[in-house]
């Protein structure tokens, strides 16, 4: 069999873990059990404790009990940006409903690191990005888009800062082919507070949540809250985003990767 061994897994996923920070609706919270509870459950099971193996301490144990699937690193699937049939009267699709093809593919990163706080990301902004870095774009690639804004993970205004995806840039990458996109901030499309202050500013509708809204009229799956990405090249590299199998799930977190190359 003839297959090319990555040179270098890069982890584009943000831990799990519990974080006061975060807003009140996407904090997780995990309760760690201790070893010796295992053996009290074994001990209940039937085995008495003279017949325990030798140093059997007991297993540990963890328990989710609080996670939307929102929360950390995940991916969105197109039920998640409204209940309406699509165009072509199909109902869009959830999580679990995912095509394990569009898991896997060639990774483009584009570089919006210069774009200024409460800035939106343009046609022109992606298309001189590839200018820049050469990369090209076809059917099957991620793209992924660095902010750098994961640098404020696990701070309390995580979630308020950023720039934000157009819904003009959203649909030319669409157009493109590219189906499977990521960001590596909390949320695709500008902060909240500058989406509804542009929108009363101008008075204008269309303006709130501009980039995840294109998936009414051509779905796709986006990831959000990916870090990580000042480790990978413009292009010449795969990336890996597999969801939780959460049915009719809206979201599911993912453990997202980038495979390098040597030349």
């Amino acid at each position: 069999m003839n297959r090319v061994k990555p040179s270098r897994i890069v982890d584009l996923s943000k831990e799990i873990a519990f974080n006061r920070n975060d807003p009140f609706f996407m904090r997780v919270k995990i309760r760690h059990h201790r070893h010796w509870k295992a053996r009290w459950l074994v001990r209940a099971l039937g085995l008495p404790f003279r017949l325990f193996p030798k140093d059997f301490a007991g297993w540990a144990d963890d328990t989710i009990t609080r996670m939307g699937v929102h929360a950390t690193t995940h991916i969105d699937a197109p039920w998640h940006y409204g209940p309406e049939l699509l165009p072509d009267g199909a109902c869009p699709a959830a999580i679990h409903e995912m095509p394990l093809d569009l898991c896997f593919g060639p990774g483009v990163v584009f570089d919006m690191r210069h774009k200024a706080e409460g800035a939106e990301i343009t046609v022109a902004d992606m298309q001189e990005s590839l200018k820049a870095s050469g990369a090209k774009l076809e059917a099957g690639v991620i793209a992924l888009l660095h902010t750098g804004r994961d640098r404020f993970q696990g701070q309390k205004d995580y979630w308020k800062v950023g720039v934000g995806m157009s819904g003009a840039a959203t649909e030319w990458l669409i157009d493109q082919g590219v189906v499977v996109m990521g960001i590596d901030q909390w949320g695709w499309d500008l902060p909240f507070h500058h989406q509804i202050k542009k929108s009363k500013a101008e008075n204008d509708a269309s303006v709130f949540w501009q980039g995840h809204l294109v998936g009414r009229r051509k779905p796709y799956w986006q990831i959000e809250q990916l870090c990580g990405l000042d480790q990978l090249p413009a292009y010449g590299f795969d990336v890996a985003v597999f969801p939780l199998r959460l049915k009719d799930a809206s979201a599911a977190p993912a453990r997202v990767v980038g495979f390098l190359y040597e030349a």
